[in-house]
């Protein structure tokens, strides 16, 4: 019988299916549920050790002649510091020692209540990875709770720190069997003709795959999935992700619904994103990508084609749908004018009307950041580029970043398309916030401002337009003018109108 504690047997769980063997144990209350757990699991061999200090250099022995990783299990408070010099010269000699250390509940952390001292990041640099685990309460917790153990696993050649958080009662030990838990595979970079076949053979025996990227974006996939609704056969059991950014949280949501989920990136961190990932590839996704394109061409895949049949479908209808005078209406005939350039999206309504229009790869601060820097970032791009370089921009997201167009260096291959319509529109869009007295001016920020004082003084070509006539002549020139100073087209638009008329296009795909 195993501890009632989830995270413990998630943990147990996955120490056996990443190859842990052999585990040194410490005694202690609070860690008392998880050596619980290591001696009665049948595939982990436990050797006690009392003293915290000798336990660390023991496993580290262990870790030298298995060359396998050996856990070390100890409880809360200093006994985890008492690891510091073996975890230390099992860092500087690459050797997998795997921390395991109970620890009092977060809320509990420097308020005199016994054996508590800020564990999560206690061993420092010395560990490539540590975690601090959740006590699990629902499942979405759970799917976090073993995706942390899973990061810390694959890691084969440093030590690494499980911290597991353990609420009172900490003794009832009522569980029949370990969970049967998802496992992550990690594959290291360089990938071989051997691993890249195995990747694509893969790809084409399941069912149903689907190869997804990031940034560069996916157009029209957002429409494609409001359009088939609850239809099952559209979802993929296997997804290959070639990492970067989702726009689009209905595209993240419809892809949970996969069985697994194959990652590639350069970094060969583990991208959860779907809730799904059972493999890491380290190395160059566009690479595996541009191997696969190449043998769907020789072996057409039925899956892959019934999606390619929908998403031609969906971009029929999206450039097909005529939007009245709008935000959407300036991108919609931007992306039609402007042909092969160097684009960039700021976040918010611009990217996600670049998800819609745009067919080409863009650029786009999706990592981590919101309304700052875009204007910045495009505007650093066209100091080294001999292209034009654009930028398409709402209202604040300018205004917040306007200091970039304070620069010696700007030239006139910049072009910055400029959506104002005097608030961040994209709160309009927000489910329940209308009921919030405060939305329009205390979180869509509303305002009268206009960019052209910001170009008088910077010295940059200043174009507006304010209805559909003057949109189409602007576009045009803004795209076509000759200068030597960054041009900016300023489109101002009615926050009402922009609302209705992205209400009204998603109508469209809606069964």
């Amino acid at each position: 019988m195993y501890s009632n504690k989830d995270n413990i047997n998630i943990l147990t769980s996955l120490l056996v299916a990443h190859g842990v063997r052999h585990a040194v144990v410490c005694p202690g209350s609070r860690n008392a549920p998880i050596v619980h757990n290591l001696n009665e699991c049948p595939d982990i061999t436990c050797y006690p050790v009392t003293d915290e200090r000798s336990a660390g250099f023991y496993a580290l022995g262990m870790a030298q002649r298995l060359k396998q990783p050996v856990a070390v299990c100890v409880t809360s408070g200093t006994a985890l510091l008492n690891l510091s010099p073996a975890v230390a010269e099992a860092w500087y000699q690459h050797r997998p020692l795997v921390v395991i250390s109970a620890d009092r509940p977060p809320q509990w952390i420097d308020q005199l209540d016994g054996q508590t001292l800020p564990q999560s990041d206690a061993l420092g640099r010395f560990v490539r990875k540590a975690v601090s685990l959740p006590e699990p309460q629902d499942a979405e917790q759970h799917w976090y709770c073993n995706r942390l153990i899973n990061e810390a696993l694959i890691i084969r050649n440093a030590p690494v720190h499980i911290n597991v958080p353990v609420s009172e009662p900490l003794f009832d030990f009522s569980v029949e069997a370990l969970p049967v838990e998802r496992k992550i595979e990690w594959t290291p970079a360089d990938i071989s003709p051997a691993m890249l076949s195995h990747v694509t053979r893969m790809f084409l025996q399941a069912k149903r795959p689907m190869l997804i990227s990031g940034q560069p974006m996916n157009p029209g996939l957002d429409e494609a999935v409001m359009m088939i609704g609850d239809d099952e056969c559209y979802v993929p059991d296997f997804v290959l992700y070639i990492g970067g950014s989702i726009v689009s949280k209905r595209v993240k949501h419809f892809l949970r619904k996969a069985r697994e989920t194959w990652v590639v990136n350069e970094t060969g961190e583990v991208s959860d994103t779907f809730m799904n990932l059972t493999h890491v590839v380290q190395g160059d996704g566009e690479a595996v990508a541009d191997h696969i394109r190449f043998m769907l061409v020789m072996e057409p895949h039925p899956f892959v084609q019934m999606w390619d049949e929908l998403l031609a479908k969906v971009q029929e209808q999206a450039l097909g749908y005529e939007p009245g005078y709008s935000q959407m209406a300036a991108v919609k005939y931007f992306e039609a004018s402007v042909g092969e350039a160097d684009i960039h999206y700021a976040n918010s309504s611009a990217i996600r009307l670049a998800n819609s229009f745009a067919r080409h790869p863009v650029w786009c601060n999706r990592g981590v950041n919101g309304i700052e820097g875009s204007l910045s970032t495009a505007a650093g791009f066209s100091v080294v580029s001999s292209d034009r370089v654009f930028c398409v921009i709402g209202d604040l997201s300018f205004f917040y970043d306007q200091n970039a167009l304070w620069n010696q260096n700007l030239r006139g291959n910049l072009r910055i398309l400029l959506l104002n319509n005097g608030r961040g529109g994209i709160f309009n869009m927000l489910s329940g916030l209308e009921q919030s007295p405060a939305r329009d001016q205390m979180v869509a920020a509303a305002h009268n401002t206009s960019a052209e004082g910001v170009c008088s003084q910077n010295h940059i070509v200043y174009l507006r337009a304010d209805g559909p006539h003057q949109l189409t002549q602007a576009v045009d020139a803004l795209l076509n003018i000759e200068s030597d100073r960054p041009v900016l087209l300023e489109v101002f638009t009615d926050p009402s109108d922009d609302e209705r008329t992205l209400r009204d296009y998603y109508k469209t795909f809606k069964i």
